[in-house]
């Protein structure tokens, strides 16, 4: 998995920072998790290709999030896009971008699907072979959810120097690396631990956008490699987070410290520090294992 911030600061942009817009690479996926104002650009800056978006994951419909989503549908449109695109995210978000596509006369040119989500309670919203997806009910002043990325078990790697010592032909090879073992014509079983090695364990991602301190998430990201968590406000402006429904940078680390994460990631800073360092510092008073989602850095996870 490998985490590209594209966008982590809170409320309006500004010329040297950008409002919450993510991208996760998993498994030959690219999937892009929220979009706010300049998000197209901050991809462009990235080089990321533009084709290769076919999910959209959007926590709620606050402006910092989802206003640059209009932009890049039609940005899509003009490059003469053909593949569909998926939209996930709140009820709501399909009345407003097809309000716009109506008014503008701008009907894509490819399939765009939009999959509202209701529910307070965690659900599966996307899966295939490799990756399962799931939202986290979030509490802000609208309806939010995060969003949780699993990796589906990779396949057993192959013992390539035992395969040839046993001459097994390679029409074996696909059950040999689902963990089966192989029976060789003179009747002997040759057991799978002895032909493969263990695979890297799959990865998760937890995406936790605007909320209060909700420990009830902590079952939902429990062991996940990597959290990002609001942090909007110091603890020194409790008060603030508590009235507009935000977090500050000690309560969550309180979150990640319970969960028992991997690595918590900060982010949706208030522009009203002139440095982000603060949060860094607050967080590892209660977790160590922090890192500052800052515009353009990409972590490995």
């Amino acid at each position: 998995m490998k985490l590209r911030i594209l966008g982590c600061y809170a409320a309006t942009p500004r010329t040297f920072t950008n409002p919450t817009a993510q991208l996760l690479e998993v498994k030959n996926h690219l999937f892009l998790i929220d979009c706010g104002e300049g998000t197209q650009l901050q991809l462009r800056k990235s080089k990321v290709k533009f084709s290769k978006i076919k999910h959209i994951f959007i926590s709620h419909l606050h402006g910092d999030h989802f206003f640059g989503l209009p932009g890049l549908i039609a940005t899509f449109h003009l490059l003469g896009r053909g593949n569909e695109l998926h939209v996930y995210g709140p009820k709501g978000v399909k009345e407003a971008i097809t309000l716009l596509l109506k008014l503008g006369n701008s009907w894509t040119s490819y399939p765009l699907i939009f999959h509202e989500l209701t529910s307070t309670n965690p659900e599966i919203i996307f899966e295939d072979e490799k990756v399962i997806i799931e939202t986290i009910p979030l509490k802000h002043r609208v309806y939010t959810n995060g969003f949780l990325f699993s990796e589906k078990p990779n396949p057993r790697k192959l013992n390539v120097e035992k395969v040839e010592e046993y001459g097994i032909e390679k029409y074996h090879f696909n059950n040999i690396k689902l963990g089966k073992d192989v029976l060789l014509e003179n009747g002997t079983l040759i057991p799978n631990a002895e032909l493969t090695f263990d695979p890297i364990e799959p990865k998760k991602y937890a995406f936790c956008s605007d909320t209060v301190y909700h420990p009830e998430i902590v079952t939902l990201v429990k062991g996940v490699d990597a959290l990002y968590h609001e942090t909007t406000f110091l603890e020194k402006d409790a008060h603030l987070a508590e009235k507009t429904k935000h977090t500050t940078a000690k309560e969550a680390a309180k979150i990640a410290k319970k969960a028992e994460v991997g690595k918590l990631i900060l982010g949706h800073y208030s522009t009203r520090y002139p440095a982000i360092e603060a949060f860094k510092e607050e967080a590892q008073t209660v977790f160590d294992q922090v890192i500052l989602g800052e515009d353009g850095k990409c972590i490995e996870i």
